[in-house]
This record gives C-alpha cells, sequence and structure tokens, in this order.
C-alpha cells in the first residue's frame, strides 16, 4: 500500500510516499528556519501562509521522487494535531481535497504518535516500550503497549525541553533554532562550568514529569549564581551546562520508568532526540534504546505515512469533516 504523508503542523511542510507503513520511497521537507529567525521563534500566521505557499510543489516532489504518479498513491495520511492550528488547516484541506479527487481513503494523525513510530521506518521495534517525547511542544513519556496504544505516565508540567532550549538561545543570542544552536556551541564547551539547578517535584504522582520552567529562569535572570569557581562565564559553557542538566532531568525519568516498568525498550522521537548529547547517554544505557536518524526526529511527513498505513490497515479511516486540534488529552497511568 503506497500512502502519501503530509505535514504541517508547525513550521515544517513535509510530504512523503511510505510504502506498506516501511519502505520510505521519497521524503521531501520545505524548512521556514528563514522566515522565522529574526523572531528567534515561529510565528504562527506566517507559518500559515508559508505553508499554503509551498504545500502543492512539496507534495508533487514527493509523489514524483517516489517514481509515481498521483494515482498510484492508495492512502493520503495527514497530521491534523497537535499544532499550530492555522499550520495544520492548511496541510489538512489539502489532504481532503486530495483524497477526495483521488477517490482514496483519508486518515488523521495524530503526529505525537507519529514521532514515536519514525524508528519503525528504519527497523523493527517491537512492542510494547517505553515511548519518549522530547521536541520544541512536548516532553513525556508513556507505555506504547501497540501502534494504537500509548498511555502516558510522564510529562512536563510547564515548558517542554526543546521550548526551554529555544528561550535560552534566544536570551543569549546563541541563533534559531535554539536547539542546534546550544547542541553546536555546547561541542566546545565545559559542561561542569555552571552548577545549574535541577527541578524539586514531589514525589508520588510526579515520579516521571519534568519541569525546564525553573532551570530557564536560573540560565536566563541569575547566571551569575551558578557559575563555579575556575570557569568562564563563555557562550560555549553556557550552553553545555545548560544542556547537560536539561537532557539528564529526562534521562533521570526515563532510567525510573525502566526500572518500575521493566521494560527494556526505548523508543525516543521529537526534534530533542537530535540532540548529540542525548544521543551518546542513551547509547551508554543498558536498555535497548531505538532513535531515529536526524532526518526523522524533526516534524515529517514520513512519519505521518508509515503510521497512517495502520490506520488504513485497521479501517480507522477519517471523515471529511475531520478538524485540526491545538491539544489533545493525556491519559495516565501510574506504575508500579
Amino acid at each position: 500500500m503506497r500512502v502519501l504523508g503530509i505535514e504541517s503542523s508547525c513550521d515544517e511542510c513535509s510530504a512523503a510516499v511510505v510504502v506498506d507503513g516501511r519502505e520510505v520511497r521519497s521524503h521531501v521537507v520545505a524548512t521556514q528556519v528563514d522566515v522565522h529567525r529574526p523572531y528567534y521563534g515561529v510565528v504562527p500566521e506566517l507559518a500559515s501562509r508559508t505553508h499554503t505557499e509551498r504545500i502543492v510543489p512539496v507534495v508533487e516532489r514527493a509523489v514524483s521522487g517516489a517514481e509515481m504518479t498521483f494515482g498510484d498513491v492508495d492512502a493520503v495520511a495527514v497530521t491534523n494535531r497537535p499544532g499550530l492550528v492555522g499550520s495544520l488547516l492548511v496541510g489538512l484541506s489539502y489532504a481532503k481535497a486530495l483524497s477526495y479527487g483521488l477517490g482514496v481513503p483519508f486518515v488523521a494523525v495524530n503526529h505525537v504518535e507519529a514521532h514515536l513510530y519514525a524508528p519503525q521506518l528504519e527497523g523493527a521495534v517491537p512492542y510494547p516500550h517505553l515511548g519518549v517525547i522530547i521536541s520544541g511542544g512536548h516532553t513525556l513519556i508513556g507505555v506504547v503497549e501497540d501502534v494504537f496504544r500509548m498511555e502516558v505516565v510522564g510529562t512536563t508540567i510547564d515548558d517542554a525541553c526543546g521550548e526551554a532550549f529555544d528561550k535560552v538561545a534566544k536570551h543569549y543570542d546563541f541563533g534559531f533554532p535554539g536547539g542546534k544552536a546550544i547542541d553546536d556551541l555546547a561541542r566546545n564547551g565545559e559542561a561542569d562550568a555552571f552548577s545549574f539547578p535541577d527541578p524539586s517535584l514531589h514525589k508520588g504522582d510526579h515520579r516521571y514529569d519534568v519541569s525546564y520552567s525553573g532551570l530557564k529562569t536560573a540560565v536566563v535572570n541569575q547566571l551569575d549564581r551558578f557559575l563555579r569557581d575556575g570557569y568562564e562565564p563563555t557562550r560555549e559553557n553556557i550552553a553545555a551546562s545548560f544542556e547537560r542538566v536539561a537532557i539528564d532531568i529526562i534521562l533521570r525519568r526515563i532510567d525510573r520508568a525502566v526500572a518500575d516498568t521493566g521494560m527494556r525498550r526505548v523508543v525516543v522521537g521529537g526534534g530533542v532526540a537530535a540532540n548529540t548529547y542525548l544521543r551518546r547517554e542513551l547509547v551508554r544505557k543498558k536498555y535497548e534504546a531505538f532513535i531515529p536518524s536526524l532526518r526523522l526526529c524533526t516534524d515529517n511527513g514520513a512519519m505521518i505515512a508509515g503510521l497512517g498505513y495502520h490506520y488504513v490497515r485497521h479501517s480507522r479511516v477519517s471523515q471529511l469533516d475531520e478538524n485540526a486540534f491545538s491539544r489533545v488529552p493525556e491519559f495516565r497511568r501510574r506504575y508500579p
């Protein structure tokens, strides 16, 4: 089954063709980094307008890149949640019209769940496993029973991990996107230069939850308090020290979830999964970590098409009145 996947939840306009949920035949991403760089963040109105301009050529390139015509498409999958509503509606409207015109099934996909499917495009990952999303808008840990069932056991109580990266980078003019800018600077910095604080959450209900607001505040507003003797407050040292604490926060929660659930397989997805320090530390863990290649960490149409295949295969087809949603409800269960 040849599924065309379309992703437009934020600032990446992407389309891809995936066969039978595994084989990526084409993968096209039109980034909007240059559009939003002057503002050090994504401007929703600019994002949706840019999607409107780019979606047609992006989809056409994905279809031709798969050495197909539109008549060869068996189904259309598209992100409809969560994300910027204006951006989502561009992709959703286009996908609806295309599926209707082609007479093929249309499926709406949760792109957070699709991030956890991304490693499946590069090798089979058995179920069940722990799923971890670390991105600009989401930070969560969930128990993934199968392709359709994930129950969240931990999430952020304030800022997402990637959001903290972006805000710190903006304050110190490190560059945009903030995650990559900090990653690049950190490679030449000392991770022990600053003793930034770890969040102190109550035990019990917050065993797997994370918080980044306090860390962000410390780095932005209280920098001098945490500089250690013998170190200089260079851009590189700020970046390296912040990165270490930010990533270690989520790593410790993953360790707890592995210990409590007994699950030794951990799937990590989302934009922050591209972070060099995170990827290095996950490889050192005693459990089995599955991390997608860099091209599949950020929002992309391939993960949408891959997950969309399973929706079509199990007759979970969407209707043409399907809407876009900025958020999705989170359901929690506790371990042990």
